[in-house]
């Protein structure tokens, strides 16, 4: 189990006795990873004062996608759960997430039907219209932090920003199976929700950044080269005209904007397919500093 907390304290103690009532009746060995993102309050003393736990403790708020890579990175089990610190996802839930996972799947996505707040379900619709656009991962709530998945997942990936609403579609571009499973949410009792209009367009901005890698992290060069040749195009098509005119009819250019565009546009394309050969040698560089390919191995099998 790994809970990231930011100021839960009154949820402490009651969400560590759920956690270890459930996973106690699924009857396998298991671990509570509590990750303290620099709270301000008695979250930590709270933590103090319950067992089993490990407890990993930030020395300022980094944020949750930071909590939850530095909780992945100390766990020690096959599979990883994960869940906010609220009490709204129910540890009730987390043999139902974890069925999935005996039929095949990696990873295993809680989906909040029935959300508590108008205003939640409000930008969640909104986001999830975005996603299905951008990322076609096929999951309708990937702000539940409830989720499940084998550690053989982050053998190669680590999270930045605000990507742990992003994981499994992270994932699905490598070729891990994902799936959904509905789940309950309750109302917050203790704390204050850290949702806000920043934190939805940071998650706007990350949405942006997985949509470019799952179309075009292996070719940058097909995206911004591209379009950099067809504005360019675009461009030397305003200026051969303006030529034509001034040649032929001997028009007055001096006093229209045409040339300045076709001009604009031509240094534009050039710029932008210049941009698309540098991300190709990034990208490039990128896989062979950590290592790895473009792509991920499930098995090799030898007769």
């Amino acid at each position: 189990m790994v809970v990231p907390l930011y100021n839960e304290s009154g949820n402490v103690v009651a969400l560590h006795e759920k956690i270890v009532a459930a996973m106690r009746s699924i009857g396998q060995p298991f671990e509570v990873i509590f990750v303290d993102d620099g709270s301000s309050d008695a979250t930590v003393e709270e933590c103090h004062s319950v067992s089993p736990l490990k407890l990993i403790e930030f020395r300022k708020n980094f944020g949750q996608t930071a909590a939850f890579d530095a909780g992945f990175k100390a766990a020690q089990g096959e599979i990883i759960i994960t869940m906010d610190g609220d009490l709204q996802n129910d540890p009730a839930d987390i043999p139902r997430v974890l069925e999935p996972l005996e039929k095949g799947y990696d990873i295993v996505s809680g989906w909040r039907q029935n959300r508590k707040g108008l205003d939640k379900r409000f930008f969640s619709r909104g986001a999830n219209l975005l996603r299905r656009w951008l990322i076609k991962d096929g999951i309708h709530d990937s702000g539940c932090s409830l989720k499940a998945y084998r550690t053989e997942c982050f053998h190669d990936v680590d999270l930045f920003g605000e990507m742990h609403r992003f994981i499994p579609a992270i994932l699905q571009m490598q070729g891990y199976r994902v799936t959904e499973v509905p789940v309950q949410d309750h109302p917050r009792i203790h704390g204050l929700t850290k949702y806000n209009w920043k934190r939805a367009m940071k998650g706007f901005v990350d949405m942006l950044t997985i949509w470019f890698w799952r179309r075009y992290a292996n070719r940058p060069v097909h995206l911004l080269g591209g379009g950099g040749l067809l504005v360019g195009f675009v461009g030397a098509i305003i200026l051969l005209w303006m030529a034509f005119d001034k040649i032929v009819f001997g028009a007055q250019l001096s006093q229209r904007i045409w040339p300045l565009v076709g001009l604009f546009l031509v240094l534009a394309g050039l710029q932008m397919f210049i941009f698309g050969l540098m991300a190709d040698i990034l990208v490039k560089n990128y896989y062979r500093g950590r290592q790895t390919m473009n792509y991920s191995i499930k098995k090799i099998i030898e007769r």
